[in-house]
């Protein structure tokens, strides 16, 4: 069985303790290579490693950089394949999802920052002939980057690359559910001839591998994808240390339609936002708001539709759901379909694990679950479940259901369907989330900021918003 390796100071190790642990392939319910089970030795191997790196990479052009990081990009679009049927594998995401979105993202990815590295700037400002103030933006030194196991290498390397773009050396730990991909990526940086120690990449468990990462002082700034639970405990780590944090965490999102809105697109797309990477998304819109003279018909073909997915081997051309990516996690998401139950939901389609026949009779499936009848403020409309599980209310009024979208915990994004632009500015300037889309879901620009509000994080990702995080500014006053 294959053992994965650690990537620290440009080389394929070993962990320290010399210990392994199985990862498992969701899709069969069967552990398929190893991870290293790293700790408080290896993460300082790698931050002295990046410390030692730091200097001269920070010194480096940005013209060398954008060279580097562009054929790093070029190398994964060249292993697309490859790449996409590991992440499936490792996941449980449907193979034509890997292919189509995660790898693709993650040549976007590096791209977009090798050209942004080229083009960030600062600003000067002439204080009436008598002086000039620049603005220089220096990068931070060793950063860490923890990333989650919804998206591994999409959301990996969305972290890795501005930073690396920005001069900084980092420190990266993958999920350690799916690291598959983290580790293809060490072998394409070496092959890329990143130089030793700018990227290191540590392979473990959270309480290990990542509380290591984030309690090391020589690590500066943290930027984290994850759990809310999680950010929480980095903050409280991190704050008397003041490092720099920014934190993607948990979402339990909104889908707002207004009867006004294009029906057909609506509800394709809908169908689409709750189930997508089987609702593993922080993205995916859980709670769905439909206005009532809309209910009965939206109720009855949204339900046809998701009837319809096709759930089955992550491999196999035509699925449209695969396996969920943990057993842990599929009983947390299908506890959750108890709990509406016991809160008075009806359950309209789906709501128990998936019979899958052949290769896939073991993994962890879980069907396509549509549930109404249950209040706003009900546990299962207030927790994140984070799996194909969405739940539909029907509304009357505008300032209603904009309190039933605000009343929970989170504010990551939201989405909004109408016709009327007037109430589409309206509505997007007072949903407290950090994203709205109007008439659209998971429309990505790399140049737009990305993050949340309330429990759903802190800063913002994206565009130079990743770069002005990455690095300091400095004021420089010279009087003449």
């Amino acid at each position: 069985m294959q053992k994965l390796l650690n990537y620290v100071g440009g080389e394929l190790v070993s962990p320290a303790s010399g210990e392994y642990f199985e990862n498992i392939d969701p899709s069969i319910g069967e552990p398929y290579s190893m991870i290293p089970d790293s700790g408080i030795e290896d993460v300082a191997l790698a931050v002295n490693a990046a410390g030692k790196a730091f200097p001269s990479w920070s010194r480096t052009s940005p013209e060398e950089r954008y060279e580097i990081l562009m054929r790093v990009s070029r190398i994964i679009e060249e292993n697309l394949e490859d790449l996409a049927r590991a992440e499936c594998i490792d996941n449980g995401k449907p193979l034509s999802l890997a292919r189509s979105v995660d790898i693709p993202r993650a040549v976007s990815n590096f791209k977009f920052y090798a050209t942004a590295a080229i083009h960030f700037a600062s600003e000067s400002h002439s204080s009436a002939g008598s002086s000039i103030n620049y603005t220089l933006r220096q990068p931070i030194g060793v950063v860490g980057c923890i990333s989650p196991w919804n998206l591994p290498l999409y959301l990996f390397t969305w972290k890795i690359s501005p930073a690396l773009a920005a001069g900084n050396c980092v420190v990266a730990k993958p999920s350690e559910v799916t690291p598959m991909t983290a580790f293809l990526l060490s072998e394409i940086c070496i092959e890329a001839g990143l130089p030793a120690g700018v990227l290191n990449i540590v392979h473990g468990t959270g309480p290990n591998a990542g509380a290591e990462i984030v309690k090391h002082p020589g690590v500066k700034a943290i930027s984290f994808t994850g759990g809310t639970a999680t950010g929480e405990w980095i903050a409280r780590e991190a704050a008397p240390k003041f490092k720099k944090l920014s934190l993607e965490l948990g979402g339990k999102n909104p889908n707002i339609i207004f009867a006004d809105c294009d029906f057909d697109e609506m509800l394709e797309t809908t169908v689409r936002s709750s189930f997508a990477n089987q609702g593993q998304i922080c993205l995916c819109g859980s709670r769905i708001f439909v206005e009532r003279p809309l209910i009965e018909q939206f109720c009855g073909e949204f339900v046809e539709r998701v009837k319809g997915l096709k759930i089955g081997d992550p491999l196999e051309t035509g699925t449209n759901v695969g396996a969920v990516v943990s057993e842990p996690h599929m009983e947390k998401v299908l506890s959750y379909v108890e709990l509406a139950k016991e809160e008075g939901g009806t359950v309209l389609t789906g709501g128990k694990r998936a019979d899958v026949n052949g290769r896939c009779s073991n993994g962890y499936f879980v069907e396509p679950t549509v549930i109404e009848g249950l209040e706003h403020d009900c546990r299962t409309n207030q927790e994140e479940i984070f799996g194909p599980v969405v739940t539909i209310q029907p509304f009357d009024e505008e300032e209603e259901v904009l309190s039933y979208a605000n009343s929970v915990r989170y504010g990551l994004s939201s989405t909004v369907w109408t016709s009327d632009l007037k109430r589409a500015h309206r509505v997007a300037e007072n949903l407290e989330a950090g994203i709205v889309w109007v008439n659209t879901w998971m429309n990505r620009d790399l140049r737009t900021p990305f993050g949340g509000v309330k429990d759903s994080g802190m800063g913002r990702e994206g565009g130079f918003e990743a770069l002005r995080f990455f690095t300091e500014e400095k004021n420089v006053c010279i009087a003449y």
